[in-house]
């Protein structure tokens, strides 16, 4: 965040989680009652209503009102999210959960017949739909997933209303808190610096290192201060308290609970020391590498990165389902995997596999080679399934500790969504994931992460920069409950692209994603016609309210008015056909020559995506890339082997994914040239 100053008051905190349509329409079974809850309103006119109801829940349970709006900001940044369940079944701004009412026991994991691997030098396995994965919830649910009904019984309030309204729900955090004050016997105090066990106790109920890493954000945001509007148009305010300090007492105690359980847990993991920063809670959950079936293995592949490969991305992930699905998959071998998991409840980090080792993740092995990935827990349902605070920092920790050891740029080239990574070749472009889909909050994401997207020229410097505001920019998706059906109304990330200046033109096709000619639709996985927060794209043209970008190699139209816009001047390097060539092919990957590779590696074509970039289009470069694939088809490390070729290629801003392009094609040259194309 910029200084000491409270975040942008202005955003609402409202991501889907979604990734393909199948999985969309099994998903919202899951949370039945996150589709059919009423949308936030952003034109409310502003109150105070939520802000007496943390006064009055304070005054009943003589709890600090600042150690209530701490709590709740982190939960939820003060969101009721219209009485919708987040991921793991919490309602209302105080998080208060009841899983058992928001999640049933249907399938999860929809993607068991993907390759995540991306790889042809391995054959590509399948599960058969009889082995689908359920969401099976246990007998007895973790204390962090049923503070809710707890809620009701110490407030004498019907659990409906708990969940539906604000007010209420703010009297059962309350309640909550001054429970877990007296079951550490400690007094009811006005001084918030003696409410941090408690507080860490209400965020980590199952997790003493989680709960010491919540009530740390917890306190570090009394001592900021914040201002917002919910999205349900109250304005709530946190006064800052810069001189607050948790009790000596109660943080020896709980910093020493939490080293104790970070001992345990690392003796429990054998895939040796945590890498994570120190600021948040993380434990060792390590992925199996062992063969099955005799010839086949899982479920990622050993290496020595950075040493034989670089690490240059990030890719952001949506579990499809829950924290405890997911630990169950990470641990089969025949199963895919992934590097961390951030749980949703209070931004718990679980590590799977080393950073050195390449995981089975993105759909493409150029891009798992060089990447690390980090799933979110949560469903592909509908975009009311929102992510807390809590996750939404410790994940930004991760990353930014990440990017700090292996030198990533924090940009949306380096760091990106799942939907961001390119397809391998043709065939492979439709089944690409599309998560975490229009509603995650990447403008909030890279303010936590120290870098927030900013104009960097005028009008003249040749790029810009997508940046919608969140809660008032509001394109109509389909099918997050049902193929067709409208999606609630909410804000996004994404801004629409069309063929011309105006709403009325048709949206721009993506060749790749509908090869059989069909039009991009607006569903809420066909990223064909949009561009996302945080991309830059190459100016190509200005009409009236309207910016045209260079776009899978046509001319791309999204409305852009002076008096609310959606994107922001910037300026960088841009990519053009070289001098005199009319039009040149874009990659998948960044794959080595024919004449790079040895006798026993089998070669792996350099095969063109069906995109062209024509003479006279520019593209957002993101970086030069040396050449390179990683040869490994067995559990046997003696087989494996890296192909380093003499071709470079750069990576660009192609689409709503990234792509890659031959150096030897292009010329770079500053985005402020008038030959740039803009």
């Amino acid at each position: 965040m910029r200084g000491s100053a409270p975040e942008d008051d202005t955003r609402t905190h409202r991501p889907a989680l979604c990734r393909s349509a199948t999985a969309v329409a099994a998903a919202v079974l899951l949370l039945p009652m996150v589709s059919a809850a009423p949308s936030a309103h952003a034109g409310q006119p502003r109150s105070d209503a939520l802000q007496r109801a943390f006064g009055e829940a304070a005054a009943r349970f003589h709890v600090p009102r600042s150690v209530l709006l701490g709590v709740s900001y982190l939960e939820s940044r003060w969101d009721g999210h219209g009485g919708a369940p987040s991921v793991s079944g919490g309602y209302g701004p105080m998080h208060l959960t009841d899983a058992r009412a928001a999640v049933a026991r249907l399938p999860e994991f929809s993607g068991d017949d993907e390759d995540a691997r991306g790889d042809t030098s391995r054959t590509r396995r399948t599960v058969p739909a009889a082995q689908a994965r359920r969401a099976v919830l246990p007998a007895q649910l973790p204390a962090r997933l049923r503070t809710l009904p707890e809620a009701a019984k110490l407030t004498g309030l019907p659990a409906a209303k708990l969940r539906t309204d604000s007010a209420a729900n703010v009297l059962g955090g309350a309640a909550l808190l001054a429970a877990a004050q007296r079951g550490l016997r400690l007094p009811a105090s006005s001084d918030p610096a003696k409410w941090y066990a408690a507080v860490a106790r209400y965020g980590g109920e199952d997790s003493a290192r989680g709960g010491a890493a919540f009530a740390n954000d917890v306190f570090s945001v009394m001592r900021r201060g914040q201002s917002r509007t919910t999205d349900a148009g109250q304005r709530v305010t946190l006064a800052a308290a810069p001189a607050l300090t948790a009790d000596p007492a109660q943080a020896k105690r709980i910093g020493a609970s939490a080293g104790s359980a970070q001992r345990r847990t690392s003796a429990h993991g054998s895939a040796g020391a945590l890498e994570c920063p120190w600021t948040v809670a993380c434990e060792s959950w390590p992925a199996p590498y062992e063969v099955y079936d005799k010839t086949n293995y899982g479920n990622h592949d050993l290496a020595d990165r950075p040493k034989d490969q670089r690490i240059d991305t990030i890719v952001i992930h949506d579990t499809e389902g829950s924290w405890e699905t997911s630990l169950r998959l990470i641990k089969d071998p025949k199963y895919v995997s992934w590097h961390y998991t951030v749980r949703s409840s209070d931004g718990l980090i679980a590590q799977h596999v080393p950073t050195k080792d390449v995981a089975w993740h993105a759909g493409n092995w150029f891009v798992n080679s060089h990447s690390i990935g980090i799933e979110h827990e949560g469903f592909l349902a509908a975009p009311d399934a929102w992510y807390t605070e809590a996750m939404y920092r410790t994940s930004a920790r991760l990353v930014t500790y990440l990017a700090h050891r292996y030198g990533i740029p924090l940009d949306r080239q380096h760091i990106l969504g799942h939907d961001n990574v390119p397809g391998t070749t043709t065939s492979t472009i439709p089944g690409m994931h599309t998560d975490p889909g229009p509603y995650w909050d990447w403008a909030h994401y890279f303010t936590l992460l120290g870098r927030p997207f900013i104009p960097t020229a005028g009008p003249h410097g040749g790029l810009v920069t997508i940046l919608p505001l969140y809660p008032l920019n509001r394109p109509g998706y389909t099918g997050c409950a049902q193929a067709g059906l409208p999606c609630p109304d909410h804000g996004s990330t994404a801004v629409r692209l069309h063929t011309g200046p105006s709403e009325s033109a048709p949206l721009v096709q993506d060749i790749g994603l509908h090869p059989d000619g069909s039009a991009t639709t607006t569903g809420v996985n066909d990223t064909g016609a949009r561009a996302t927060t945080g991309q830059r794209f190459a100016v190509a043209g200005r009409s009236g309210d309207w910016t045209a970008i260079w776009y899978l190699g046509q001319k791309a139209w999204f409305r852009n008015p002076l008096v609310v816009p959606t994107a922001v001047n910037a300026k960088g390097l841009v990519a053009t056909p070289k001098a005199g060539r009319a039009e040149i092919p874009v990659y998948g990957r960044a794959y080595p020559e024919t004449a790079a590779y040895p006798s026993r590696v089998p070669v792996q074509a350099v095969s063109p995506l069906p995109y062209k970039l024509l003479a006279g289009q520019a593209y957002a470069v993101g970086g030069r890339l040396p050449s390179d694939y990683f040869y490994a088809p067995t559990f046997d490390l003696g087989k494996h082997a890296i192909v380093r070729g003499r071709d470079e290629y750069y990576e660009i801003q192609l689409g709503h994914r990234v792509g890659y392009v031959r150096a030897a094609d292009v010329d770079v040259r500053p985005s402020e040239s008038p030959a740039s194309g803009s």
